[in-house]
């Protein structure tokens, strides 16, 4: 049977990024082709002789017309037995501000030129499917790159019923990451910041590395919460959850953290997590 990944999302939230992905991975990818035309599609690719058996399509509001139809034309894929994907893709109202501002594009809902006006327009139309999304992709903090790897580490020769771990480093003084499933505080560890030889240095560095992972309180610290995640991810997956997103914050995202989010990803290589240091270049 056909496999298809649906993408939608906020514009400016890089449906077109995932969709180049999707399609370096062998996915045939189709823009805006109305939901209502895809079982036609689907039973074309299907007498394909498996030439065509992963699509990819992109959803969003310039569907005009169609786009009313789209949840329930997805819900009647789902029940005829297609094994739909969907991801939605979002950004906050200041970010796709400031994306809009620096390409100097216009929204495409936006009547008057007001991007703030056709953004919530947007969300407005996009809140049906959201909701039936499998999981959400909030690109608030990520580059081209970062949500690239976040896609391809999902679709890349795996089943799309697998769990896809997202380990993340991150500051407290930066903000609370949008897209976290799970919080870790971890500024009760000792600060490398305030030894004048480790503060300039990152968690990346031998010497952070060192000084965090040699305390005891680290190591402990690291059984349990190992432990607890090992007991987590297996009834995450049984209850098919897509997407799980573990987030260890410090108070600026350099040093504890960072060292923490990869000894994590190296004790869970065998799930291939996708690990992200949101402020690791930050002030």
């Amino acid at each position: 049977m056909t496999s298809l990944v649906i993408i939608s999302g906020l514009s400016g939230s890089g449906k077109s990024t995932a969709m180049n992905v999707l399609e370096d991975l062998g996915y045939y990818c189709l823009d805006n082709l109305p939901l209502a035309l895809l079982p036609k599609f689907i039973e074309l690719c299907e007498s394909s002789k498996g030439d065509i058996n992963k699509v990819a399509l992109a959803v969003d509001a310039r569907e005009g017309l169609f786009f009313d139809r789209a949840p329930d034309e997805i819900k009647e894929l789902r029940d005829k037995g297609y094994p739909v994907d969907l991801i939605f893709l979002d950004s906050s109202d200041t970010v796709l501000h400031k994306r809009y501002k620096e390409t100097r594009r216009r929204h495409p809902l936006s009547a008057n030129g007001s991007i703030a006006e056709g953004i919530a327009r947007e969300r407005v139309m996009l809140k049906d499917l959201k909701d039936l999304s499998d999981f959400t992709i909030d690109t608030s903090d990520f580059n081209v790159h970062q949500l690239k790897e976040v896609i391809r580490g999902r679709y890349e020769g795996s089943d799309t019923n697998k769990l896809q771990i997202n380990i993340l480093s991150f500051g407290y003084k930066h903000g609370y990451p949008y897209d976290a499933d799970m919080i870790f505080d971890v500024r009760f560890l000792p600060n490398p910041f305030f030894i004048d030889e480790l503060k300039d240095l990152t968690g990346l560095d031998e010497k952070i590395r060192d000084f965090v992972l040699g305390k005891e309180d680290t190591k402990e610290y690291m059984k349990k919460l190992t432990d607890f995640l090992e007991f987590l991810i297996p009834r995450y997956e049984k209850e098919g959850k897509a997407y799980l997103t573990i987030a260890l914050g410090c108070t600026g995202g350099k040093h504890r953290s960072v060292v923490l989010a990869n000894e994590l990803s190296r004790y869970f290589e065998r799930l291939s997590p996708v690990t992200r240091h949101r402020d690791i270049t930050k002030n």
